[in-house]
């Protein structure tokens, strides 16, 4: 055989094949396809809920002209039973039969007679897909059969359990709305739409998770988001294959730009203000069922340590408040380290008597000052982590009493300073200032690694490892942008919700690390003053 016959018939080998698998796939998009005959339909439903003692069948006869046979299905608890049983049953075994049974009515007209005029239901779809129905009736629709018609009638009735909207307890603020998500989906992007009144409000659906069949919404406004973040957002989730999705956290890891950073890089929110403001300034947020936690990509550093709350006081206060918040953080991520390093290893940079009182407040302590950070620091983790797990008061009541006798009890027993149960004190104080909580974990990560690093080096441990982090900070990036901000463009526009929070009357700009269409947030003149002048 030539090598032009051998190429040709490698290549018709491979289109073959190509199209196969083209088949195969389209066979499982498809699934099984409805039957006309009902009791094919239900043998396929049961043969696949086998075991399933939740799902009723209610079978009936609709109308004594025609007798038709016809199936309600619907997934015990799941379901609206008023709705099921007063706007469905009663109209097809009742309201139909009185209405039609004085009429001539063809038997092919029924169908459509029974979708157009009988049940009054506001949401109802078609579906010839067998195992597109079952994957409806198993996340709370109501299926309706008829016999004599290879279709399924898909009925809106779901109407499970769910918590009331309330304030979200891990966002509390002084100032700002009171309600929060909670772990229904359409109540989440209800509370958004309540806030963002704009056509251009894009909502789009789709299902996460090859056996959960999650229910995921990408939300954000058409001409404001950046083309190039939402075209990143949907091909990082339609990549995701995994068995199930039961919290947005699974989605979070899954979808990060680097796994192995500390530094969380993708924004979770409880709170519908938040997420409205996040979709005003161009980002994306991902709402995830039977969560109340809220992802908005992509995010930076300075996002996470703002608050709802520094919008809705004025620009003086949300700045000094914001400020303070930075030099928590900083608290936070060096103060213990600094600590061991200055009395370890440079004592000679602080005042003389603060060296003196430092020197007899650690008299008779066996321990060198890095291995008391230690130990205090992870005391500290420890009652956290007890006051988190166990019931509201208990969990208050270990935090306060339990922090007290043990730091009490450890100066006593010579095995602490009491400066050094001070600094524990204050960097835990300063850790709770961060809005975040997946910032303050990270710098309570980083905090032991900057203990062990002055622990060996001094200042020049702390400092190397700070250079560390902040190099590893500016690498990071959060959907193709930078989790910094960056300096190489200097433009005062950039800093204006920094630090320091600029009045609203000059905030006439989006961030402009988005690269949205629309980047006007606010007109220069009212349209009254503009037609005056």
């Amino acid at each position: 055989m030539s090598l032009y016959k051998r190429i040709r018939k490698t290549k018709r080998n491979s289109q073959e094949k190509t199209a196969k698998e083209v088949d195969r796939q389209n066979i499982q998009e498809i699934g099984m396809p409805a039957d006309s005959s009902l009791d094919r339909n239900l043998d396929y439903f049961r043969q696949q809920l086998e075991d399933a003692d939740d799902v009723v069948y209610r079978e009936m006869v609709i109308g004594s002209r025609h007798d038709l046979r016809a199936v309600l299905m619907y997934v015990d608890g799941m379901v609206d039973k008023d709705l099921v049983n007063h706007q469905i049953l009663k109209s097809l075994m009742l309201d139909i039969r009185q209405a039609y049974d004085s009429v001539q009515t063809l038997k092919e007209d029924m169908y459509r007679i029974l979708v157009k005029c009988s049940i009054t239901v506001g949401e109802i779809s078609e579906t010839q897909d067998l195992d597109q129905a079952i994957l409806a009736l198993l996340s709370g629709e109501t299926l309706f059969l008829l016999d004599g018609y290879a279709v399924v009638l898909k009925i809106a009735t779901r109407g499970w359990p769910s918590r009331g909207v309330e304030e979200p307890p891990t966002e509390s603020v002084i100032r700002g709305p009171r309600d929060g998500f909670n772990e229904t989906l359409r109540v989440n992007t209800t509370l958004i739409r309540r806030r963002i009144r704009d056509p251009r409000l894009k909502i789009k659906s789709l299902k996460i998770g090859q056996r959960s069949q999650t229910d995921v919404v990408i939300a954000y406004i058409k001409d404001v988001v950046d083309p190039n973040v939402l075209n990143e957002v949907k091909n990082r989730l339609k990549d995701i294959k995994i068995d199930g999705i039961f919290e947005s956290g699974y989605i979070e890891q899954l979808i990060e730009d680097n796994w192995l950073s500390p530094f969380p890089q993708v924004q979770n929110t409880e709170r519908p203000d938040e997420a409205a403001a996040a979709l005003l300034e161009g980002r994306v947020a991902i709402i995830v069922d039977n969560t109340p936690f809220v992802l908005l990509v992509p995010t930076t550093l300075n996002s996470l340590f703002q608050s709802p709350e520094d919008y809705y006081e004025r620009w003086l206060i949300a700045s000094a408040i914001r400020v303070l918040r930075f030099i928590a953080g900083a608290y936070s991520l060096i103060l213990p380290a600094l600590y061991i390093a200055v009395t370890s290893f440079n004592p000679g940079i602080i005042p003389n008597r603060l060296v003196l009182s430092i020197a007899g407040s650690r008299e008779g302590v066996p321990f060198p000052a890095y291995v008391e950070a230690i130990i205090m620091e992870v005391s500290l983790e420890l009652l956290r982590e007890a006051g988190v797990r166990l019931p509201g008061p208990i969990g208050q009541t270990i935090g306060i009493v339990g922090g007290l006798i043990i730091g009490q009890a450890a100066v006593q027993a010579g095995i602490v300073s009491p400066i050094m149960v001070i600094v524990v004190a204050i960097t835990a104080i300063a850790s709770f200032a961060i809005p975040s909580y997946n910032v303050a974990i990270s710098f309570r990560i980083l905090r032991f690694a900057l203990i062990l690093a002055a622990a060996f080096l001094g200042l020049y441990g702390l400092v190397l490892g700070l250079l560390a982090i902040i190099v590893h900070l500016a690498t990071l990036k959060s959907f193709g942008v930078p989790y910094l901000p960056s300096f190489d463009k200097y433009n005062i526009k950039n800093f204006q919700d920094f630090v320091i929070r600029a009045p609203l009357m000059t905030m006439k700009q989006r961030p402009m690390f988005l690269e949205g269409r629309d980047k006007t947030r606010a007109q220069d003149e009212r349209p009254e003053e503009k037609e005056a002048n």
